[in-house]
């Protein structure tokens, strides 16, 4: 096994089992944020292989102040599977979170679909159908997150 089948059959566990593990930076210092790309990759198609389906990405860490406090230099990037949406109400004590913290967003419902490298946010405001204000319930399976 790889390094991303690795650590993304074992971040699919504890998903699973609500259970967190150790941070992998700190088993493995030598992990690139290529290494983490292709780790969540795995992680993805064992969701997919579960019969979760893409239904939305995500980008994070979008801001400096939040970059600084968690020490990294880039935004980073994910996807939102259908099992992850939830529209209305929501029981946080029923959905099976580890480490839930919610935080404020602004998503973006878009009308066409966006492929890159090199998207401008001329084209993004061009192929936003409208935003939305909601809210993501963040969890991690990494002890003391």
């Amino acid at each position: 096994m790889n390094i991303a089948e690795t650590y993304g059959g074992e971040l699919h566990a504890a998903l699973r089992s609500r259970r967190t593990i150790a941070p992998l930076i700190s088993r493995d210092p030598s992990l690139t944020i290529d290494d983490a790309y292709a780790i969540s990759l795995d992680f993805l198609a064992r969701r997919l292989r579960d019969g979760e389906r893409v239904v939305g990405k995500k980008i994070g860490v979008t801001s400096k102040a939040v970059q600084d406090m968690l020490g990294v230099f880039q935004p980073d990037f994910g996807f939102l599977t259908d099992a992850m949406f939830i529209d209305g109400d929501i029981d946080i004590a029923a959905t099976g979170l580890i480490q839930p913290r919610a935080e404020a967003e602004i998503a973006f419902i878009l009308k066409d679909r966006l492929t890159g490298p090199g998207i401008t946010a001329a084209q993004v405001l061009a192929a936003t159908a409208h935003i939305a204000p909601c809210f993501e319930i963040v969890d991690s399976r990494i002890d003391d997150w």
